[in-house]
């Protein structure tokens, strides 16, 4: 899957898979580059086996390759505790740690 350094992200987004791949385009990259070339890999891929990115093609094979890169990660513990807050209102991120937190909202001030 990695053929030099990478950076690895998981996408938290309704349909993110789906989302994800038409950004990415055609895996081939002749095709992303007649289909869809615009696309990340109609724009940077060189060849079918270098073709700059990967995309989950399923939830299963999602949560399979979460746990090949961030053992640490709890699914089940994020959609419980975390997703609710971000679905709160604004978002912002967190450096630190390399995540999206929710935004802390100032109470009302002074009467």
């Amino acid at each position: 899957m990695a053929s030099g350094p990478i950076r690895a992200y998981i996408l938290a987004r309704q349909d993110a898979i789906q989302l994800w791949r038409k950004l990415m385009g055609p895996t081939r990259v002749f095709r992303a580059r007649h289909i869809a070339p615009d696309s990340i890999r109609g724009s940077f891929g060189l060849t079918d086996t270098r073709n700059t990115t990967h995309g989950s093609d399923s939830a299963v094979s999602a949560s399979r390759e979460i746990a090949v890169f961030f053992p640490d990660f709890s699914e089940q513990r994020w959609y419980e505790e975390e997703e609710p807050q971000l679905r709160c209102g604004p978002v912002h991120y967190c450096p630190e740690g390399g995540i999206h937190c929710a935004a802390k909202t100032e109470g009302p001030g002074p009467a």
